[in-house]
């Protein structure tokens, strides 16, 4: 089976359109599907509309949130219901266009464990596309995973992908580099993208600043969510050499001093002195915290399946 997860918040007007292009890729690919519509909230009817397509196309589900709970979570319910052995998410404004489904899974079935699509030709205007190649470029620097379109609305995996993310916040953006942390094969394609003719964009200004700040998580989450004190403790262990070893030469022209008055300042007049306090405090704090980490992660790995299994024979 394939299932085919659509997160939606207000795209009451698209919707239809959507369901008819979906039906028409899902004859294409000779399999059974199941097409879920996650309703995050919507305060356009959109849910009503839902309900309606249920009537003429029994291959749709629905799923409705309580309260607008973000892209992630609609997704991260969708995929939890999800009956397919191969999962494909697309967004519901109609710009990413679901006669790519096929292909997609054509590249998963060749030996991909995740595509992901890439406008290549993106119909939006420069100040978006701007930005996003910014951050793509950004994250592939950043995680090691480098690919042309990280926050394409379109992307098919296998279920066991699926199963293994973990989805809150924002995370959505970074599919791909949580698969990959996971040891998953990572590829992308080349979609078709369109222009949005129904509806409005429900991303402003402000996603750059979350981006940002989902991408500093999701670089600690993968290269140090099981080892933390390998950062804090490399912070801390360097703030406190650099303390003690200013402390102690601030000790050493002590000593100096009292046999020679004129040869150094006071010790208690030199700004090195507070900046050795501090750093011997702070390199503390961070190696205390890189402890508590440590256990916290510990803990989780024995409460948690902590690896990823490829195959057993």
């Amino acid at each position: 089976m394939i299932s085919v997860v659509v997160p939606v918040l207000n795209e009451r007007e698209c919707l239809a359109g959507l369901a008819g292009e979906l039906a028409a890729a899902g004859q294409s690919l000779g399999d059974e599907c199941e097409f879920i519509f996650v309703d995050d909230g919507s305060t356009d009817g959109s849910w009503a509309e839902v309900r309606r397509l249920q009537q003429s196309e029994p291959r749709i589900r629905g799923l409705r949130l309580r309260r607008n709970f973000g892209k992630s979570a609609a997704l991260a319910a969708g995929f939890r219901i999800a009956r397919g052995n191969r999962i494909v998410m697309i967004d519901g404004d109609l710009q990413d266009d679901p006669a790519e489904i096929p292909g997609l899974l054509a590249q998963i079935e060749s030996g991909d464990d995740l595509v992901n699509g890439w406008k290549q030709d993106r119909r939006d205007p420069w100040h978006k596309t701007i930005p996003s190649r910014v951050f793509n470029a950004v994250v592939g620097w950043m995680t090691g995973v480098r690919l042309h379109d990280h926050n394409c609305g379109l992307k098919a995996m296998r279920a066991e992908v699926v199963r293994e993310l973990r989805l809150y916040g924002e995370l959505h953006r970074f599919i791909p580099v949580l698969a990959a942390a996971r040891g998953f094969r990572v590829s992308e394609k080349p979609v078709r993208h369109r222009p949005r003719t129904l509806g409005h964009s429900k991303f402003g200004a402000g996603r750059f600043v979350h981006g940002f700040l989902d991408l500093l998580t999701v670089k600690f989450l993968t290269g140090y969510g099981r080892r933390p004190l390998h950062l804090l403790g490399s912070l801390g262990l360097v703030a406190f050499l650099f303390g003690a070893a200013s402390l102690a030469y601030l000790a050493g022209t002590w000593l100096v001093r009292l046999s020679a008055p004129d040869r150094f300042e006071p010790v208690h007049t030199r700004a090195l002195l507070g900046y050795a306090i501090a750093s011997l405090l702070f390199g503390t704090q961070l190696l205390s915290m890189g402890f508590l980490a440590e256990l916290i992660a510990a803990q989780r790995a024995r409460a948690d399946d902590d690896v990823s299994i490829a195959e057993e024979a």
